[in-house]
């Protein structure tokens, strides 16, 4: 880590000077500015060091700089660096053989995309194409992207601004701790959410609606495992009604969960999966849709109407495959979900016992959040939804001033490290993470 403030400063200036940042007002930015990054670590110019709890945006699935990835990318760009998607290349091919050998019997093509949100967009495409209908239909809590159809399928105040597709509607999924079915227990919040979403098919006209689009654990919107049943109950009203199940795994895939697919915690299958983030922990922009074969049926005689320059793209198919076989030869999908239950959900629970602010943790593997209230008994958000509060950016200061790198959305924290994160290194984050908690104990109104 070589320590050098003036390059520092002259990345932040080019930064200022020509980059248009997403989600952001312009003019008020001042980003950390990032000098590289190895493992579960960042560290900027000035030699500070982070633990990198947010994964980024949760998609450093393998951890930052893995050596056989890196490699991967340098080989295939000596032999290979681009090609168009119409001819075949060994990259891509390998890349879909790995991909759908982790996926149900019955799906066994892949087509690639540039990311999560265009993989969402055309596996929406897909089920109107196969289905001869319009409506899909997703959670109020969700995201699935920023284009087109996948915005609007976004249940979060992100869409609010882009409205600009069609023939979209949503319905509330299961959330026990802020349940929208007066549910007190797992079981209650399961058979009310089905009951709600089979109503919603029902008055929307179940013979208009293409597909059910939905996050196997929701990722950005709360880190909300589904209860035992739920996901079984979706396979089963989509099979009532003839609607695409599409899993959307481009957050909750490859690892993050402790399974290779976070569907794989249910005995449910789903149609269409999306995926992008931890199939290469992003290394190179990458996305793509596994399709089941009665889906890709539909297209062996008829035109698919979608295409992208960049679709299977030679380097990103080589980190794609070295990342799926370090993830096997290393057991890194079996550790993520050792850490998940041996140390990272202990310590956060033992945590939300010395602090009362924390209102209910939940998660599995390398997938947490921490639901931050002002008061437990009225369970108040420490932040308003679809904002932040002077609390909650204390909260982010002190975690930032601890040595962690915090993913935080509203009024909870998503603890969500690499699935290669140690032992050693999550018992750090959850001290750090203690004490950044001590720092915000006085927005703590509860008795």
């Amino acid at each position: 880590m070589d320590v050098n403030p003036d390059e520092g400063r002259r990345v932040h200036d080019l930064d200022r000077a020509h980059v248009f940042h997403s989600w952001s007002a312009q003019a008020a930015l001042d980003p950390m500015v990032i000098a590289g990054a190895e493992g579960s670590w960042v560290w900027d110019y000035d030699g500070n060091r982070f633990l990198d709890i947010s994964s980024q945006l949760v998609n450093v699935n393998i951890g930052h700089q893995h050596p056989r990835v890196v490699q991967a990318i340098q080989e295939q760009a000596a032999v290979l660096a681009t090609i168009s998607p119409n001819h075949a290349n060994a990259a891509r091919g390998e890349a879909a053989s790995r991909i759908v050998s982790l996926a149900p019997d019955h799906m066994n093509k892949v087509f690639f995309t540039n990311g999560g949100a265009d993989a969402v967009e055309n596996a929406i495409r897909m089920a109107r194409l196969h289905t001869g209908r319009r409506k899909v239909l997703s959670a109020y809590r969700s995201y699935h992207g920023n284009t087109g159809a996948a915005i609007v399928s976004t249940g979060d105040p992100r869409r609010w601004p882009n409205e600009y597709a069609d023939a979209h509607v949503h319905f509330f999924g299961p959330y026990l701790y802020r349940s929208s079915f007066w549910a007190t227990t797992p079981e209650q919040e399961c058979e009310r959410a089905l009951q709600h979403l089979e109503q919603v098919i029902q008055f929307e006209g179940p013979g208009t609606i293409a597909a059910l689009l939905l996050e196997s654990v929701v990722g950005t919107a709360g880190i909300l495992v589904p209860p035992p049943g739920y996901l079984e109950g979706v396979r089963a009203l989509c099979d009532r009604y003839g609607i695409v199940w599409i899993a959307d795994e481009v957050m909750c895939g490859f690892g993050r969960t402790g399974a290779w697919f976070a569907f794989q915690h249910s005995g449910a299958e789903p149609d269409l999966i999306t995926f992008a983030k931890g199939v290469n922990s992003g290394y190179v922009p990458v996305g793509g849709v596994i399709i089941s074969d009665a889906i890709a049926a539909s297209f062996d005689t008829q035109v698919f109407p979608g295409g992208l320059t960049y679709s299977g793209h030679p380097l990103a198919a080589a980190s794609i495959v070295a990342t799926l076989d370090a993830m096997r030869d290393e057991g890194i999908v079996e550790h993520a979900r050792q850490i998940g239950t041996d140390v990272l959900g202990p310590g956060l629970l033992a945590l939300q016992e010395r602090h009362p602010v924390i209102g209910e943790v939940r998660g599995l593997g390398v997938f947490w959040a921490l639901e931050l209230v002002t008061d437990r008994a009225t369970r108040e958000p420490l932040a308003p939804y679809g904002g932040s509060s002077p609390a909650m950016n204390a909260f982010v200061a002190a975690c930032k001033a601890q040595g962690l790198l915090p993913f935080t959305n509203y009024n909870r924290l998503h603890v969500v490290p690499p699935c290669t994160i140690t032992a050693d290194e999550t018992a750090e984050a959850l001290a750090r993470l203690d004490a950044a908690l001590s720092a915000i104990s006085e927005h703590y109104v509860g008795s």
